[in-house]
């Protein structure tokens, strides 16, 4: 008879290897695919994988797109005139909501000021309401879900963004900062915030917060960053935070 040596298969490779690598089976041997950026897409071409950007969605002529996130956003904050031109642009604050209430007046930077809280989900005027850290005599965390929200302020097809997507925005910015959020492609400005003590504004030009809509009883979510940090945190609901708007 006669005595056979067969060739050991390729190994999988054990060097050289960076963090989100991964390795397919061409039929002959290991192949690796390096790893992908924030954002894109693990596809399938011709038996093969790779990393690919994500079509774009239909954009409207207010929208931003970042690709990071695959999300569609407003390009401005409710209420603003312009997008931001710097994170200082007083033409791109935009309007100081209480988290819950619909656009009815109490929004505006001037609006009137009544220490009267609201036994309903519309209060019937435009006052912005002060005494108590939510503007609801009886709490309610269902104002803001969905674009289908009871008190939903932004446009059709839009909606208050949730603390997830909030964050993933934060996790992409070149820096967790104000200068980060003016960076990125929602060019978010400082656009400061109205207090529920007094009813006065605070913090011009120096912090950003947004809402989300995700609730953490008795509070909500919001994205607060100014010149040297960015993160979520609790925050009483009758302050007046920025507002912008996701596509859903």
């Amino acid at each position: 008879g006669t005595l056979a040596w067969a060739t050991a298969p390729t190994g999988l490779p054990t060097s050289g290897n960076t963090p989100g690598d991964m390795l397919f089976w061409d039929g002959l041997a290991w192949v690796k695919v390096a790893a992908g950026s924030n954002g894109q897409i693990l596809s399938i071409v011709g038996n093969t994988p790779i990393w690919q950007k994500p079509a774009i969605p239909s954009m409207g002529p207010t929208d931003v797109y970042n690709h990071k996130t695959g999300k569609v956003w407003m390009d401005r904050n409710l209420g603003a005139s312009q997008v931001a031109t710097s994170s200082t642009d007083a033409a791109s604050y935009g309007d100081l909501y209480q988290w819950g209430r619909g656009t009815d007046g109490h929004q505006i930077r001037t609006s009137a000021i009544s220490a009267t809280l609201s036994s309903t989900d519309q209060p019937g005027n435009g006052n912005f309401i002060t005494s108590s850290g939510d503007w609801r005599s009886t709490q309610n965390a269902n104002l803001w879900q969905g674009v289908n929200g009871l008190n939903n302020p932004c446009p059709t097809g839009y909606r208050i963004p949730t603390e997830a997507e909030w964050d993933a925005e934060r996790l992409s910015w070149s820096f967790p900062s104000s200068i980060g959020a003016f960076a990125s492609p929602l060019k978010l400005p400082l656009a400061d915030y109205r207090t529920y003590i007094s009813g006065l504004i605070e913090g011009v030009g120096s912090t950003g917060w947004y809402w989300s809509s995700t609730v953490n009883v008795p509070n909500s979510r919001a994205l607060l960053f100014n010149n040297n940090q960015a993160f979520m945190t609790n925050a009483a609901r009758g302050n007046g935070y920025s507002v912008r708007c996701i596509k859903d």
